[in-house]
């Protein structure tokens, strides 16, 4: 209880401060760092310069308790899995399957469940991306297909204003969990570019999606694999 009750009135007391300059303008700014430590009565010492080993460590500490570096076991359905910090990458994939989907009263399609086809996902930092594949499951020579969703302008995902919502330290099936949800909880607003992603309207192919599975010779091929989405 003694050591308890240490950590919980302990008091935090500064040791360091980082100071930034930054001299000029545009694109001939300069910028320096420096760190003065700090003494027992407060007082900031002799500045030295801030080593890019100072700097790694504050970075990872920092990230490692901001953001959640996903972790455990990886799905069966993860074809790519990249948690270096700022190359942050995550592929994977689902069978088709029916899937409840909601529109825009401007669209004229009630909300419902309909077949989907299969579907590859590429998540990167805060932006998606999503894919087509016909068959249950994808191989490396796969063709990748226009999805065939409103709200995407190629394979590129107009997420709005919806947040992630990852938990502080989050598994990768949860992350798989989020960035779906995060997709198929939105709102279908419009079509993405102007472009209609299927070789019918995208209205009449979700449509007739609402009581069977997706007709996939509405799909239309982009000139890709799947091992070229993996590169």
């Amino acid at each position: 209880m003694n050591e308890l009750t240490r950590k919980i009135h302990g008091i935090f007391r500064p040791k360091a401060a980082l100071i930034a300059y930054e001299c000029g303008e545009g694109y001939s700014r300069d910028s320096y760092l420096e760190l003065r430590p700090i003494n027992e009565n407060g007082r900031m010492g002799a500045a030295v310069p801030v080593s890019y080993d100072f700097m790694n460590a504050l970075v990872e500490n920092y990230s490692a308790d901001a953001c959640g570096t996903p972790h455990g076991r990886l799905p069966e359905n993860m074809l790519l899995c990249d948690t270096r910090r700022g190359h942050e990458r995550y592929v994977w994939w689902n069978a088709p399957r029916r899937r409840r989907m909601f529109f825009k009263d401007t669209l004229d399609i009630a909300d419902g469940e309909f077949g989907v086809p299969g579907v590859v996902y590429d998540a990167r930092s805060d932006s998606l991306s999503v894919y087509a594949f016909k068959g249950l499951r994808p191989n490396d020579d796969e063709i990748l297909y226009r999805a065939p969703f409103f709200n995407v302008t190629g394979a590129s995902v107009c997420l709005g204003n919806a947040p992630l919502n990852l938990p502080p330290d989050p598994s990768f099936e949860c992350l798989v969990e989020c960035w779906e949800r995060r997709f198929w909880m939105s709102e279908f607003s419009h079509l993405g570019g102007g472009c209609n992603p299927t070789r019918s309207n995208l209205v009449i192919v979700t449509e007739n999606a609402r009581d069977k599975s997706f007709d996939n010779e509405e799909l239309i091929p982009m000139n890709m694999k799947l091992k070229d989405l993996l590169k």
